[in-house]
């Protein structure tokens, strides 16, 4: 099977649908077989792969409502190298209706069961708080990789976020562990970004990934081009750290699951 890896943290602008998208993009680049599901209303992650999300026929929505299977939401991305679950504001109407729905949680988890096999990796961007929408992520999931900026409040919302998974663990997903902590926009210029990086360390010396993703305007620019940035510009430090990003998590992930054969493109 495939690994579910839910990419989250409560706090907004960490650069989660960045690395989320980028990540797909580079974990594509190293021959892994990838899924990437959009499950932010926003649909952000949908629009940073050149997605159209006001047009779409299918998407996550129908998906968590049971109303298609994965085959018939699941857009192939060739240019990219990966496959895209899109999203959009419907995102929010579902949300509401899962609310009432039985097996609430689980919905996600059971509509990704017929399609696993096929991926190597299955990300999923969750929004960036804690709704039922990211409760079915975290349902399903294997793992949680969380960005994060070093900056002041990062380690308190942290701290809520490493709750939130022990819940989740007690009454919802078992199975459920830490993937690893990722330090986003960094600017090592500041004290502030490296005595919170320091902290990290201590704190968390097994999981904060190696791998640090540096403020860089590439990186900034290219979900308005509809690309990651390894389509954008692949010279560029956003794109080497994402690169060794899916190095690094392909290390600690030797063999996935059974589809860990490396595709023909």
């Amino acid at each position: 099977m495939g690994k579910i890896i839910a990419v989250t943290n409560q706090k907004g602008g960490v650069g989660k649908t960045t690395t989320s998208v980028n990540l797909a993009a580079s974990l594509a680049a190293t021959k892994r077989r990838v899924l990437l599901i959009d499950l932010d209303p926003q649909g952000n992650a949908t629009m940073g792969c050149g997605v159209d999300k006001s047009k779409l026929e299918q998407s996550s929505c129908n998906l968590l409502l049971g109303e298609s299977e994965p085959q018939g939401v699941i857009q192939t991305l060739p240019d990219l190298g990966f496959d895209l679950v899109p999203g959009n504001a419907d995102l929010t109407a579902a949300e509401v209706e899962l609310m009432q729905a039985i097996q609430r949680e689980k919905r996600l988890a059971v509509a990704l069961a017929s399609c696993r096999d096929n991926y190597d990796y299955l990300l999923i961007d969750c929004p960036p708080s804690l709704n039922m929408l990211t409760l079915n992520a975290m349902a399903a999931a294997d793992t949680v990789l969380i960005p994060m900026q070093c900056e002041y409040y990062a380690l308190e919302g942290l701290s809520a976020l490493m709750d939130t998974l022990k819940k989740i663990r007690k009454w919802v997903n078992p199975e459920l562990s830490l993937e690893g902590l990722l330090r986003t926009m960094y600017d090592p210029r500041s004290r502030l970004a490296r005595e919170v990086s320091e902290q990290l360390l201590a704190h968390f010396p097994d999981k904060v990934f190696r791998t640090v993703i540096p403020r860089n305007i590439r990186l900034a620019e290219a979900p308005s081009h509809g690309l990651p940035v390894l389509q954008y510009d692949r010279t560029s430090s956003g794109a080497l750290a994402y690169l060794a990003l899916a190095s690094e998590l392909a290390r600690r992930n030797p063999s996935p699951g059974k589809a860990a054969a490396p595709r023909d493109n």
